[in-house]
């Protein structure tokens, strides 16, 4: 007997699955090189690790949930993983991470160099698939996405150790290098598809929040998560000095020898083995975690609602139910 179904992305991946295929060959097929094996063989140190494809799954839901029947979401598809995938080697290189997925970073395995230009060469790649379907308003959104992304992680640079940093620069940053992509597999999508205004706009609305959601819930596991499940150590945020939501409110209600300790440990960088503890202990004083929860948990409702726009249809059930399980582990 066939193992049941219980999460909203598997449940989404079954319905989908022969889409689904055909992006994964496509993906193979074009991450291919006649002269730099180098390149398929970082790609697919991050394309087998075990990613859900939660980001093109929402193109082809998109389109398929706006009744679209062409070939050219799969492309949509593919070019999304594609600027994903380049993301996360470029980010991998910025932040010097060693892990992601539970498995050692490219730019551990072979170099920096190495997963800056394999990063270049997906872009590049990118942009080639999704000119493919002669769709100028969806070369708009995808090409928007993939500028928007770049902004917020420079955006997020230079917020970096900065105890100014306030909660609009944060959701700035977070709308950038998360949930644009988010909003631009769903509205490409929809635009595909042929989907009028409102249900386009609703589409870009649910991928927008959802993207919000997700970060805010990464953020916050990254406090509290398992490291297991979660492929980062506990804590990684504050030792690498990110202002994330939690942070943020946590110096926002801080008094005079708090703030000294944040300064020290945040913007100047001198940390002890002790201060996690402290930290922590801060954030739970000022509630800082249990906000950023109901935040979480409210950005997910949003997600939830800007599907009823759109016609009943079993993708649009699992789609909410998607926006349930980005935060099920904060409930």
């Amino acid at each position: 007997m066939d193992k049941p179904v219980e999460k909203p992305h598997e449940a989404i991946a079954v319905l989908l699955a022969d889409d689904l295929d055909n992006v994964n060959a496509l993906i193979r097929e074009r991450m291919a090189s006649k002269h730099a094996p180098r390149i398929p063989e970082v790609t697919a140190h991050l394309i087998d690790a075990g990613g859900k494809r939660i980001r093109p799954m929402l193109t082809l839901a998109a389109a398929r949930l706006c009744g679209y029947d062409g070939p050219f979401h799969i492309h949509l598809a593919a070019t999304v993983e594609f600027i994903h995938t380049a993301t996360l080697l470029h980010d991998d290189v910025v932040d010097e991470s060693a892990q992601r997925r539970g498995r050692p970073t490219a730019n551990l395995l072979w170099d920096n160099k190495s997963s800056v230009l394999v990063g270049d060469y997906l872009f590049a790649r990118a942009f080639q698939l999704m000119v493919e379907p002669g769709h100028l308003r969806v070369l708009n959104i995808l090409s928007d996405a993939a500028a928007t992304i770049a902004e917020g992680e420079v955006l997020q640079l230079t917020a970096a150790q900065n105890l100014g940093t306030t909660e609009d620069v944060y959701l700035q940053v977070i709308r950038g290098k998360t949930a644009a992509l988010f909003s631009a597999a769903t509205e490409a999508g929809a635009e595909i598809a042929g989907a009028d205004t409102a249900q386009v706009q609703a589409l870009f609305d649910y991928g927008d929040a959802l993207g919000i959601a997700f970060q805010m819930a990464d953020d916050l596991l990254d406090w509290q998560g398992d490291a297991a499940t979660t492929g980062k150590n506990v804590g990684d945020d504050f030792r690498e000095r990110k202002l994330t939501l939690p942070l943020i409110r946590a110096i926002a209600a801080a008094d005079a020898d708090e703030r000294a300790f944040w300064v020290r440990t945040i913007e100047k960088g001198k940390q002890t083995d002790e201060d996690l503890t402290t930290a922590r202990a801060l954030l739970d004083k000022h509630g800082a975690l249990e906000s950023t929860r109901h935040t979480a948990l409210n950005w997910a409702d949003r997600a939830k609602s800007s599907l009823d726009a759109l016609p009943d249809h079993i993708l649009k059930t699992h789609l909410s139910d998607l926006a349930d399980y980005v935060v099920a582990r904060l409930r």
